[in-house]
């Protein structure tokens, strides 16, 4: 198959319909800064807030994240939201500071419904980068985190019909008996790897069905911090994760350049770096757009199924987004001169186009 990708479709003009903003140029913002994937307006506000109150850009970043975790943003960011083939809801977060490139994180962290605040903990707390499993969830009772159950009915009765319906959709292949047909446990069938996109178990992603909250916020003086938060994919194989929690991938932060954050398919997008790649794209020049835009064709240039979004931000508060796979990618900003949050709409990139 040849490799086909979208290209972006440009719209010149702006405009409001229902509140929301549709463009796919670069907008000139002002400090400070708020931006973050999907229209979780919420959690974006309450960033904004806490940096108008006078909280740092680590505080406002943290209490964002933590926002949606409570409000369990469409069932993708915290408890009660993507079991996994055990039926159990897994978390991953990370926290990106730009000024020295230290970060925190954790991955398949149980039974803590907070993961951003957990992420902070070892941001702030350890010489780590990241904690995994129940390790993770170990380090959060040391530090005063309350242990409980991420399980809700609603995850038990998602994770019920899944297994009722011959546990259909999953993440296995080349394996017996088939996946396709019936649950396992599975063993390998013999069969040579091989990249195809029949075989290839392509997570699509839409304003129904995604999978994380991915955050950035400058301050007036520049600072900048990156992060995410989320259950990850539903139905994953347990021990599964995904982007979110892997510098580079999920966000990235730089003080000299800005940020970007990734929303998707993160069993491909944590191949590919594609938040790394757009602070690099914009550090050698191009504008947010053109960075975004880049970051994802690439990804698309391998895979065609390929769906996701990505959002970057600069030093001086210019943003963009760029999304593949899905019809349009919405997300949320609230910058100097704004009266709150805004949820602007990002048309996705369309027509196919053969790469060099």
């Amino acid at each position: 198959m040849k490799n086909l990708i979208p290209i972006l479709i440009q719209l010149t003009t702006i405009g409001i319909v229902v509140g929301i903003h549709s463009h796919t140029t670069t907008q000139t913002g002002s400090l400070p800064l708020v931006i973050s994937t999907w229209d979780f307006k919420e959690a974006n506000e309450a960033a904004w807030n806490t940096l108008q109150a006078g909280g740092s850009a680590l505080d406002s970043l943290v209490e964002g994240c933590t926002t949606c975790e409570d409000l369990q943003c469409d069932g993708s960011v915290g408890y009660g939201g993507s079991p996994d083939e055990n039926g159990e809801t897994t978390l991953d977060a990370m926290i990106m500071d730009g000024s020295n490139m230290n970060m925190g994180a954790v991955a398949g962290m149980k039974e803590i419904k907070t993961a951003a605040k957990v992420a902070r903990l070892v941001l702030e707390n350890t010489k780590h980068s990241l904690l995994v499993g129940e390790a993770a969830t170990n380090f959060a009772v040391m530090m005063g985190m309350k242990r409980e159950s991420l399980a809700t009915e609603k995850s038990k009765a998602m994770h019920q019909k899944w297994l009722a319906n011959a546990c259909q959709p999953n993440f296995w292949v080349n394996v017996v008996p088939d996946s396709r047909k019936q649950c396992g446990p599975y063993r390998p069938n013999g069969e040579a790897h091989s990249h195809n996109e029949e075989g290839y178990y392509s997570y699509k992603v839409d304003r129904f069905n995604h999978d994380t909250i991915g955050m950035i916020v400058i301050d007036k003086e520049g600072h900048v911090f990156a992060g995410t938060s989320t259950n990850g994919a539903t139905y994953k194989i347990p021990g599964r994760v995904g982007d979110s929690p892997i510098p580079g991938a999920g966000a990235y932060a730089d003080n000299e350049v800005g940020a970007a954050v990734a929303t998707g398919d993160g069993d491909v997008m944590m191949r590919f770096l594609p938040s790394f790649l757009a602070v690099e794209l914009m550090r050698g020049g191009l504008s947010p757009e053109e960075a975004a835009a880049q970051s994802m064709r690439r990804i698309a240039r391998v895979y065609p199924s390929f769906s996701g979004g990505l959002v970057v931000g600069t030093r001086l508060g210019n943003f963009a987004a760029a999304c593949v796979g899905m019809e349009t990618f919405p997300y949320s900003v609230a910058f100097g001169g704004t009266n709150g949050t805004v949820v602007f709409k990002q048309n996705c990139i369309k027509e196919a186009y053969d790469f060099l």
